[in-house]
């Protein structure tokens, strides 16, 4: 299964935090910022923020002489004790708070054996989920979720998909034509959010965006009922500036 997207704002975030995490960890007692600069030819605007964010998801933390050595978050995903639980308690973390700071429901999503599963969600009591009254698996033409991962696919394996799954009419806004969805799905720019528009069920629009790690294809999305639509943009934008931490988990 080929890839199609060129990577997004969030991939190349996450390879310039590698690379900072890559050169601290060379440094057991520590590495100053003038030598991450040096050791990453990243400039001082850009080298400041990965930091930034590299210290609040606990990735690296500093010593009390400013210089930057590993944090316990690296630590615990990098040991092959129990990492797939250190790494579900990660992302679930950073949904958690991405759900605050967007203020929506928030979605964890891969395709897995040419399936679309939502593997961790964080909602609230102001922030509810999305009712799944038809199976996830089976409504990937209608969902953001489930539009933002076969656009990551190559062109024949999304007609695969769609030849696998009868494209069901679930509200008077649903695409079930292949021809007009694939088209639709080839013109998708990467670096914009993929919407649902009440195609899924009406009362509720949702966007994701790609976080593609290697050949592991995957999305975050959000919902918000309809009466918040018009939030639906600046907060996918936001949720787009915030998936680098998600992908860097998936990534180390």
């Amino acid at each position: 299964m080929a890839l199609m997207h060129e990577p997004t704002a969030p991939y190349h975030s996450a390879q310039d935090a590698l690379r900072v995490l890559e050169t601290v960890a060379r440094h057991s007692a520590g590495v100053t910022d003038t030598e991450l600069g040096r050791g990453t030819g990243l400039g001082p605007e850009r080298l400041t923020a990965l930091l930034r964010m590299l210290r609040r998801e606990g990735y690296v933390q500093q010593i009390t002489d400013g210089a930057y050595v590993t944090g316990d978050t690296l630590r615990r995903l990098t040991s092959a004790h129990d990492r797939g639980r250190a790494l579900r308690d990660k992302i679930q973390h950073t949904l958690d708070r991405l759900r605050d700071s967007v203020g929506a429901a928030v979605y964890m999503s891969r395709y897995v054996d040419g399936e679309v599963r939502v593997t961790q969600f964080a909602a609230g009591p102001t922030t509810p989920a999305v009712n799944e009254w038809f199976d996830f698996r089976y409504s990937a033409h209608a969902t953001a979720v489930g539009k933002s991962l076969l656009t990551q696919l190559d062109p024949g394996a999304r007609r695969d998909h769609l030849a696998r799954h009868k494209m069901a009419r679930l509200t008077s806004r649903t695409i079930t034509s292949d021809r007009l969805l694939l088209s639709r799905l080839e013109a998708q720019p990467p670096t914009m959010p993929v919407l649902d528009l009440q195609e899924y069920a009406i009362g509720t629009v949702c966007a994701a965006v790609p976080i593609t790690a290697g050949s592991s294809v995957g999305c975050l999305a959000l919902s918000l009922p309809v009466q918040h639509a018009h939030r639906l943009r600046r907060a996918a934008e936001t949720l787009n500036r915030n998936a680098a931490p998600v992908l860097l988990s998936l990534t180390i």
